[in-house]
């Protein structure tokens, strides 16, 4: 869990530091610190995720687009982590978030629908 919440911490942009990934001008990893309370849910597939893990993607979901939710979870420093992004994209289903943007595509993986 240690691993995860250091990734969460600190992630880099898709395609290194400097990239914002989609994020405005916020890079990714300055974003990626609210989501530090789903470190849980990203290290279990069956987690249900924590009440302020859920309102952290809800805030950024509301704010930010798809492609900067992408670049948090497909940066070099969470994959060096070891954290599995099929988890990973799962957390928005998982907190039932009904205006996430259903079969999405985050680099090969695709956001799951309620029956996925």
């Amino acid at each position: 869990m240690a691993a995860a919440s250091a990734a969460l911490a600190a992630p880099r942009g898709a395609n290194g530091g400097a990239n914002t990934g989609g994020c405005g001008g916020t890079r990714p990893e300055h974003l990626a610190l609210k989501l530090a309370p789903c470190a849980q849910a990203v290290e279990d597939p069956n987690a249900t995720p924590s009440g302020s893990c859920c309102a952290a993607v809800r805030d950024i979901w509301k704010r930010q687009t798809p492609d900067c939710l992408c670049a948090m979870i497909l940066s070099d420093t969470v994959k060096h982590a070891g954290i599995k992004v099929e988890v990973a994209i799962t957390i928005p289903k998982r907190c039932n978030i009904a205006s996430r943007p259903v079969g999405y595509k985050c680099g090969e993986y695709t956001l799951p629908s309620m029956q996925n």
